[in-house]
Protein backbone atom coordinates (compact mmCIF):
# COMPACT_ATOMS: atom_id res chain seq x y z
CA UNK A 1 0.00 0.00 0.00
CA UNK A 2 2.80 2.58 0.82
CA UNK A 3 4.32 1.80 -2.51
CA UNK A 4 1.23 2.08 -4.81
CA UNK A 5 0.09 5.49 -2.64
CA UNK A 6 3.61 6.79 -2.91
CA UNK A 7 3.65 6.04 -6.53
CA UNK A 8 0.35 7.69 -7.28
CA UNK A 9 1.24 10.96 -4.86
CA UNK A 10 4.55 11.36 -6.88
CA UNK A 11 2.29 11.09 -10.00
CA UNK A 12 0.00 13.92 -8.91
CA UNK A 13 3.01 15.87 -7.95
CA UNK A 14 4.68 15.90 -11.04
CA UNK A 15 1.82 16.36 -12.89
CA UNK A 16 1.16 19.36 -10.77
CA UNK A 17 4.30 20.86 -10.96
CA UNK A 18 4.95 20.79 -14.73
CA UNK A 19 1.64 21.04 -16.07
CA UNK A 20 2.47 23.41 -18.53
CA UNK A 21 5.04 21.86 -19.99
CA UNK A 22 2.93 18.66 -20.01
CA UNK A 23 -0.20 20.49 -21.40
CA UNK A 24 -0.60 20.80 -24.60
CA UNK A 25 -2.73 23.54 -24.65
CA UNK A 26 -3.62 26.31 -22.40
CA UNK A 27 -6.67 26.01 -19.56
CA UNK A 28 -9.07 28.39 -20.74
CA UNK A 29 -8.77 30.11 -23.77
CA UNK A 30 -10.70 27.90 -26.49
CA UNK A 31 -8.79 26.10 -29.32
CA UNK A 32 -10.90 24.45 -31.74
CA UNK A 33 -14.84 23.52 -32.52
CA UNK A 34 -17.10 22.79 -29.83
CA UNK A 35 -17.39 19.20 -28.80
CA UNK A 36 -14.69 17.59 -31.26
CA UNK A 37 -13.72 13.44 -30.92
CA UNK A 38 -10.70 12.31 -29.83
CA UNK A 39 -7.82 13.12 -32.17
CA UNK A 40 -4.16 13.41 -32.42
CA UNK A 41 -4.32 17.26 -31.43
CA UNK A 42 -7.27 17.10 -28.68
CA UNK A 43 -6.41 13.56 -27.15
CA UNK A 44 -9.68 13.66 -25.08
CA UNK A 45 -11.99 16.19 -27.39
CA UNK A 46 -12.81 19.67 -26.70
CA UNK A 47 -15.78 20.41 -24.24
CA UNK A 48 -18.48 22.77 -24.98
CA UNK A 49 -16.38 26.06 -25.15
CA UNK A 50 -13.90 24.22 -27.52
CA UNK A 51 -11.70 24.02 -24.82
CA UNK A 52 -9.11 20.98 -24.64
CA UNK A 53 -10.63 18.66 -21.84
CA UNK A 54 -7.24 16.66 -21.85
CA UNK A 55 -5.75 20.05 -21.11
CA UNK A 56 -7.73 21.09 -18.54
CA UNK A 57 -7.33 17.57 -16.36
CA UNK A 58 -3.80 18.75 -15.79
CA UNK A 59 -4.04 22.29 -15.06
CA UNK A 60 -6.92 20.76 -13.04
CA UNK A 61 -4.23 18.83 -11.05
CA UNK A 62 -2.39 22.12 -10.05
CA UNK A 63 -5.24 23.69 -8.70
CA UNK A 64 -5.64 20.78 -5.98
CA UNK A 65 -1.92 20.66 -5.46
CA UNK A 66 -2.30 24.04 -4.20
CA UNK A 67 -5.30 23.43 -2.34
CA UNK A 68 -3.68 20.56 -0.51
CA UNK A 69 0.10 22.03 0.44
CA UNK A 70 -2.07 25.16 2.10
CA UNK A 71 -4.41 23.82 3.42
CA UNK A 72 -2.30 21.14 4.79
CA UNK A 73 0.15 23.94 6.42
CA UNK A 74 -2.59 25.69 8.11
CA UNK A 75 -3.89 22.55 9.60
CA UNK A 76 -0.04 21.47 10.95
CA UNK A 77 0.59 25.57 11.99
CA UNK A 78 -2.75 25.28 14.12
CA UNK A 79 -3.01 21.59 15.16
CA UNK A 80 1.20 21.98 16.46
CA UNK A 81 0.45 25.22 18.26
CA UNK A 82 -2.61 24.11 20.29
CA UNK A 83 -1.50 20.23 20.65
CA UNK A 84 1.89 21.38 21.83
CA UNK A 85 0.44 23.73 24.15
CA UNK A 86 -2.18 21.68 25.82
CA UNK A 87 0.01 18.92 26.33
CA UNK A 88 2.78 20.86 28.13
CA UNK A 89 0.87 23.37 29.73
CA UNK A 90 -1.58 20.89 30.79
CA UNK A 91 -4.38 22.08 33.71
CA UNK A 92 -7.12 24.98 32.50
CA UNK A 93 -5.01 25.92 29.46
CA UNK A 94 -5.10 21.84 28.53
CA UNK A 95 -9.15 21.57 29.50
CA UNK A 96 -9.69 25.15 27.31
CA UNK A 97 -7.99 24.13 24.26
CA UNK A 98 -9.83 20.80 24.22
CA UNK A 99 -12.92 21.92 24.75
CA UNK A 100 -12.92 24.11 21.71
CA UNK A 101 -11.11 20.85 19.84
CA UNK A 102 -14.28 18.82 21.10
CA UNK A 103 -16.50 21.87 19.71
CA UNK A 104 -15.02 21.72 16.18
CA UNK A 105 -15.02 18.12 15.76
CA UNK A 106 -18.94 17.84 16.84
CA UNK A 107 -19.67 20.48 13.85
CA UNK A 108 -20.65 19.17 10.63
CA UNK A 109 -18.11 20.03 8.43
CA UNK A 110 -19.66 20.15 4.83
CA UNK A 111 -22.89 21.91 5.61
CA UNK A 112 -20.64 24.56 7.37
CA UNK A 113 -18.55 24.86 4.56
CA UNK A 114 -20.96 25.35 2.41
CA UNK A 115 -22.47 28.28 4.48
CA UNK A 116 -19.46 29.91 5.08
CA UNK A 117 -18.65 29.70 1.31
CA UNK A 118 -21.51 30.87 0.05
CA UNK A 119 -21.59 33.64 2.36
CA UNK A 120 -17.87 34.66 1.85
CA UNK A 121 -18.18 34.31 -1.73
CA UNK A 122 -16.08 31.90 -4.27
CA UNK A 123 -12.41 31.78 -4.42
CA UNK A 124 -9.70 29.72 -4.06
CA UNK A 125 -8.23 31.30 -1.17
CA UNK A 126 -11.82 30.89 0.92
CA UNK A 127 -12.02 27.41 -0.01
CA UNK A 128 -8.11 26.87 1.42
CA UNK A 129 -9.01 29.26 4.94
CA UNK A 130 -12.09 27.13 5.09
CA UNK A 131 -10.43 23.89 5.14
CA UNK A 132 -7.76 24.41 6.75
CA UNK A 133 -9.59 25.86 9.85
CA UNK A 134 -12.29 23.70 10.43
CA UNK A 135 -9.98 20.09 9.43
CA UNK A 136 -6.99 21.18 12.02
CA UNK A 137 -8.63 19.66 15.59
CA UNK A 138 -8.24 16.32 14.66
CA UNK A 139 -4.49 17.03 13.76
CA UNK A 140 -4.24 19.18 17.36
CA UNK A 141 -6.14 15.78 19.58
CA UNK A 142 -3.41 13.77 18.17
CA UNK A 143 0.06 16.00 18.62
CA UNK A 144 -2.14 16.56 22.48
CA UNK A 145 -2.01 13.08 23.36
CA UNK A 146 1.51 11.97 21.93
CA UNK A 147 2.88 15.16 24.35
CA UNK A 148 1.55 13.98 27.22
CA UNK A 149 3.00 10.73 27.27
CA UNK A 150 6.42 12.35 25.62
CA UNK A 151 6.83 14.99 28.83
CA UNK A 152 6.86 12.22 31.11
CA UNK A 153 9.82 10.58 29.27
CA UNK A 154 13.30 10.78 31.01
CA UNK A 155 15.15 12.83 28.39
CA UNK A 156 12.42 15.38 28.29
CA UNK A 157 12.72 15.71 32.20
CA UNK A 158 16.55 15.76 31.97
CA UNK A 159 16.30 18.60 29.86
CA UNK A 160 14.10 20.48 31.78
CA UNK A 161 16.18 19.84 34.81
CA UNK A 162 19.05 21.37 32.93
CA UNK A 163 16.92 24.53 32.20
CA UNK A 164 15.80 23.73 28.77
CA UNK A 165 13.27 26.26 28.06
CA UNK A 166 10.07 25.49 26.84
CA UNK A 167 10.48 26.47 22.95
CA UNK A 168 13.78 24.30 23.07
CA UNK A 169 12.32 21.45 24.05
CA UNK A 170 9.04 21.93 21.68
CA UNK A 171 12.05 22.84 19.17
CA UNK A 172 14.52 20.02 19.95
CA UNK A 173 12.70 16.93 21.45
CA UNK A 174 8.97 16.81 20.85
CA UNK A 175 8.61 18.12 16.85
CA UNK A 176 11.41 15.36 15.58
CA UNK A 177 9.25 12.58 18.15
CA UNK A 178 5.94 13.70 16.47
CA UNK A 179 7.31 13.93 13.23
CA UNK A 180 6.47 10.42 11.93
CA UNK A 181 2.82 11.02 13.82
CA UNK A 182 1.78 14.16 12.21
CA UNK A 183 3.07 12.94 9.09
CA UNK A 184 0.65 10.32 9.10
CA UNK A 185 -2.24 12.46 9.93
CA UNK A 186 -1.04 15.28 7.62
CA UNK A 187 -1.45 12.57 4.55
CA UNK A 188 -5.17 11.70 5.58
CA UNK A 189 -5.80 15.24 6.01
CA UNK A 190 -4.27 15.91 2.34
CA UNK A 191 -7.17 13.55 0.82
CA UNK A 192 -9.73 15.16 3.18
CA UNK A 193 -8.67 18.43 1.73
CA UNK A 194 -9.05 16.78 -2.07
CA UNK A 195 -12.09 15.44 -1.69
CA UNK A 196 -14.04 18.68 0.38
CA UNK A 197 -12.32 21.28 -2.55
CA UNK A 198 -13.50 18.99 -5.10
CA UNK A 199 -17.11 18.86 -3.73
CA UNK A 200 -16.93 22.80 -3.22
CA UNK A 201 -16.31 23.10 -6.92
CA UNK A 202 -18.80 20.39 -7.47
CA UNK A 203 -21.51 22.50 -5.67
CA UNK A 204 -20.67 25.77 -7.44
CA UNK A 205 -19.11 27.61 -4.94
CA UNK A 206 -15.09 26.93 -6.39
CA UNK A 207 -13.23 29.78 -7.54
CA UNK A 208 -15.21 29.84 -11.15
CA UNK A 209 -11.96 31.03 -12.80
CA UNK A 210 -10.04 28.49 -11.73
CA UNK A 211 -9.76 24.91 -13.78
CA UNK A 212 -9.74 22.21 -11.37
CA UNK A 213 -11.39 18.81 -11.08
CA UNK A 214 -14.69 19.14 -9.02
CA UNK A 215 -15.65 22.01 -11.21
CA UNK A 216 -15.41 20.07 -14.63
CA UNK A 217 -17.43 17.32 -12.92
CA UNK A 218 -19.81 19.39 -11.95
CA UNK A 219 -19.64 21.17 -15.76
CA UNK A 220 -20.14 17.86 -17.84
CA UNK A 221 -23.12 16.66 -15.36
CA UNK A 222 -25.28 19.34 -16.31
CA UNK A 223 -24.31 19.90 -19.99
CA UNK A 224 -27.52 18.21 -21.77
CA UNK A 225 -24.93 17.06 -24.17
CA UNK A 226 -22.85 14.75 -22.12
CA UNK A 227 -24.46 11.60 -23.36
CA UNK A 228 -24.35 12.64 -26.89
CA UNK A 229 -21.34 10.53 -28.89
CA UNK A 230 -19.72 9.37 -25.61
CA UNK A 231 -19.17 12.82 -24.70
CA UNK A 232 -19.46 11.38 -21.10
CA UNK A 233 -16.55 8.81 -21.95
CA UNK A 234 -14.13 11.47 -22.46
CA UNK A 235 -15.07 14.61 -20.48
CA UNK A 236 -17.18 13.29 -17.04
CA UNK A 237 -14.82 10.12 -16.64
CA UNK A 238 -11.27 11.29 -16.72
CA UNK A 239 -11.88 14.04 -14.39
CA UNK A 240 -13.35 11.77 -12.12
CA UNK A 241 -10.88 8.93 -12.28
CA UNK A 242 -8.08 11.62 -11.52
CA UNK A 243 -10.10 12.63 -8.65
CA UNK A 244 -10.63 9.35 -7.34
CA UNK A 245 -6.95 8.55 -7.63
CA UNK A 246 -5.91 11.21 -6.08
CA UNK A 247 -7.78 10.29 -2.99
CA UNK A 248 -6.73 6.62 -2.60
CA UNK A 249 -3.01 7.74 -2.96
CA UNK A 250 -3.22 9.85 0.10
CA UNK A 251 -5.48 6.79 1.46
CA UNK A 252 -3.31 4.74 0.80
CA UNK A 253 0.04 5.99 2.52
CA UNK A 254 -2.05 6.95 5.40
CA UNK A 255 -3.62 3.70 6.13
CA UNK A 256 0.37 2.35 5.68
CA UNK A 257 1.67 4.62 7.82
CA UNK A 258 -0.76 4.51 10.69
CA UNK A 259 0.14 1.00 12.00
CA UNK A 260 4.08 1.87 12.02
CA UNK A 261 3.53 5.10 14.17
CA UNK A 262 0.18 4.34 16.12
CA UNK A 263 0.69 4.19 19.88
CA UNK A 264 -2.87 2.11 19.86
CA UNK A 265 -1.43 -0.17 17.14
CA UNK A 266 1.69 -1.31 18.60
CA UNK A 267 0.18 -1.61 22.44
CA UNK A 268 -2.11 -4.22 20.61
CA UNK A 269 0.57 -5.78 19.31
Amino acid sequence: MLAAGTAIIVAFCFVALFAPWLAPHPAIEPFGENYLGSSPEHLLGTNDNGSDIFSRLIWGSRTTFTVVVCATTIVLAIGLAVGLTAGLRGGFVDTAAMRVVDVFLGLPILPLLIFVATLAGRSLTVSILMIGLFTWPQTARVVRSQTLTLRQRGFISSARGFGAGPWYVIRRHLVPSLGPVIAANLVFVAGLSVAIEAGLAFLGLGDPMAVSWGAEISRAVGNPQILIDQLWLRWLVPAGLALTLAVVGFTLVGVALEPQFNPRTNRAR
